[in-house]
């Protein structure tokens, strides 16, 4: 039998998932970017390259499902088929008609929100206001209670309930991890923080039923055509991805762009002076430090990438982090350097499982980092580099304590 260890790049791999290197992976990404993809083991390849992963994110030959998933007590979704997981890992043509239904009822209701998300961010600052000297974590201050509000007020969730859905994104982000970076302890707790979703959202979702409002989980369950709408159980799975999509990545995005700007002075200086290039400082954040470091697809049939055939049921695991810092992508790749040209990062994934919510996330990046640099007088870190957070793909620090000489209005 062959073992890991008879492959070079399961050295590197390991190094990633060690939490141990949590504060910087990117040392060992840079590594496994030398080839552009290598095999992990016997059933399993890695892919670094900007380009590889481009092309493979794009082929609709691979696929989100999991094979391994017993179907056998699995409730009917929509189509008749069981429903195996929420939309981001589903296949075409159920996947389009899942996304579709949520996007028309998601996407109007986020871009009305532009205005209050920054007057959310005012609110969150505004707390500082009189407390000159202090400190500020930016996570636990501002990157975390920003997307659970806003997230929250989009499914019409009582504000007393923020702190259970705060703790439910937690806790459910560990989902996403590999496989082999979660213990079997580990595993047990997501059955039962899925068990304790299913039982806190149902009445929900029967109260909105009997009396729907202005909120997305009314519109996704009276609006469009009943024939194709989806099922309650759908419907509890893909609030679980929105919870997840819409907070834990943001989270991150603040805390990583926060801790950025922090460490390159003369990119604060110009955005405190230029609110205006807030976007090019996020895109540049997105690529530097994405908040999504990896994803992975299962083959449905032989494809040849860069001389290598990938077979089918061969297991790929795309390394975003890595594809954003290919120096035969992007100039100087380790700097950290806003207004690049040409800034396609990987950070949202690519082809028909492009991030759902990259517009949200980018809005609240927006409002809650051109904050930072215009309210903060004279912001540093306290601890450098801060604590992360145990997640290998949704990576970003636990706290980010920051001093500041006062808060501006």
């Amino acid at each position: 039998m062959t073992t890991a260890r008879t492959y070079p790049a399961a050295t590197a791999y390991r190094e990633i998932l060690d939490q141990a290197n949590r504060h910087d992976p990117y040392p060992y990404f840079a590594e496994l970017g030398t080839v552009p993809i290598q095999r992990l083991d016997a059933d399993n390849w890695l892919v670094s390259s900007h380009e590889a992963i481009s092309r493979l994110l794009r082929d609709p030959r691979m696929s989100t499902e999991d094979p391994r998933i017993d179907t056998a007590d699995v409730p009917l979704g929509s189509d008749g088929k069981p429903v195996t997981g929420p939309f981001l890992f589903r296949d075409p043509p159920h996947h389009d008609t899942l996304r579709r239904q949520t996007m028309y009822r998601f996407a109007p209701r986020v871009m009305a929100m532009r205005p209050h998300i920054e007057t959310l961010v005012t609110e969150l600052l505004d707390k500082r206001l009189g407390d000159a000297p202090g400190r500020l974590d930016v996570v636990a201050e501002l990157a975390y209670p920003l997307p659970i509000r806003v997230i929250c007020e989009l499914l019409g969730v009582p504000p007393a309930d923020e702190p259970v859905f705060h703790s439910f994104a937690t806790r459910l982000t560990k989902a996403l991890d590999p496989e082999e970076a979660l213990t079997r302890q580990e595993i047990a707790e997501l059955t039962v923080t899925r068990r304790e979703w299913r039982a806190y959202l149902m009445p929900m979702i029967a109260q909105r039923t009997e009396r729907p409002g202005p909120d997305l989980i009314s519109a996704l369950l009276t609006e469009g055509d009943p024939r194709t709408r989806m099922t309650q159980v759908e419907l509890g799975i893909t609030l679980g991805l929105l919870l997840i999509a819409g907070h834990e990545t943001t989270v991150n995005l603040v805390a990583n762009g926060t801790l950025a700007l922090l460490r390159n002075p003369e990119v604060l200086t110009g955005l405190r002076a230029d609110p205006e290039s807030v976007p090019a400082v996020v895109e540049e954040v997105l690529r530097y430090d994405p908040p999504v470091q990896m994803t992975s697809r299962q083959a449905t049939a032989d494809i040849t990438v860069d001389g290598h055939t990938i077979r089918a049921g061969e297991h790929v695991t795309l390394l975003l982090a890595a594809g954003n810092r290919d120096p035969r992508r992007f100039a100087d790749p380790h700097a950290f350097r806003p207004g690049r040209p040409a800034n396609a990062h990987l950070a949202f994934g690519g082809g028909v499982h492009y991030c759902f919510g990259a517009a949200l996330a980018r809005m609240e990046a927006h409002a809650a980092l051109t904050a930072v640099a215009t309210r903060l007088t004279n912001p540093r870190l306290l601890d450098d580099p801060p604590p992360y957070r145990p997640n290998t793909t949704l990576r970003g620090p636990a706290e980010l304590l920051v001093a500041y000489d006062a808060v501006t209005s």
